[in-house]
């Protein structure tokens, strides 16, 4: 009989900005160098077309901003860095082995702006109010450090005499990487990851508005953060698709 049995540590260390534990500047520098390129590159697309258009109105600059968006394909505007710790131990003839694993790796927070439409952005004439529901956060990783990982083990006479050492190790990586995402998952990295997400989304679309000269609030939202009241008003503002369409005197 055998068992390996992957153990996790009590207390993962994980990442983020503003002294989130092991976060490195990958994440603060990296992430924030990715974020302003992709304001620049959004805000240079839609001044563009405002620069071609007539006396834009919100919508208008509000629809070129959503085009702009979704042809970026996707947004990373954090990540960052956890290291995991895990142990896997076998008995077999009445011998132990055990091996733990110390696994770094980045996770970055990305949204698919492709899956953006035109139904996810309302103009609120009333309150002069933008408000963009944005897909959910999606995990790119873990990004593992081969380099980075260190291994330490007990029992080496089992190890030598049998394929424990390779069961133990296949057991500690895989677990490992679980254990990566797990802590990527947790409530405070979701929610950073989610802050700044939102942040980049509403400078994207309140840049061209201010450039031309219309004073308007942006509303970004996740799935579930948006509470009853915030739902009727979205039910009864109207799509920027819809505006648009009666504009065009499109048939409904």
């Amino acid at each position: 009989m055998s068992e390996t049995e992957p153990t996790p540590a009590a207390a993962p260390a994980p990442a983020a900005p503003r002294r989130f534990p092991g976060i490195g500047c990958f994440s603060a520098v990296g992430a924030l160098i990715v974020l302003m390129l992709f304001v620049a590159a959004g805000f240079w697309a839609v001044t563009r077309y405002i620069d071609r258009t007539v006396d834009p109105d919100p919508v208008t600059i509000a629809s070129a901003s959503l085009t702009g968006l979704r042809e970026q394909n996707k947004l990373t505007a954090f990540a960052a860095r956890y290291v995991a710790v895990v142990t896997s131990k076998q008995s077999r003839l009445g011998l132990t082995a055990q091996k733990t694993i110390i696994m770094p790796g980045s996770v970055e927070y990305d949204v698919d702006l492709s899956k953006l439409k035109q139904g996810d952005v309302a103009w609120d004439a009333d309150t002069k109010t933008l408000s963009v529901h944005l897909p959910p956060i999606e995990l790119d990783g873990p990004h593992v450090e081969l380099n980075a990982i260190r291994e330490y083990g007990e029992g080496g006479i089992l190890m030598s005499l049998t394929d424990a050492e390779a069961k133990l190790d296949a057991a500690n990586k895989k677990a490992a990487q679980a254990e990566l995402v797990r802590q990527a998952r947790q409530p405070t990295p979701m929610r950073l990851a989610r802050e700044a997400t939102r942040r980049a989304i509403e400078h994207s679309f309140a840049m061209p508005l201010k450039a031309a000269g219309i004073d308007a609030h942006v509303r970004a939202t996740f799935p579930g953060e948006r509470s009853a009241a915030e739902r009727q008003r979205w039910d009864v503002s109207k799509p920027i698709s819809e505006v648009l369409r009666n504009r065009s005197g499109a048939p409904e």
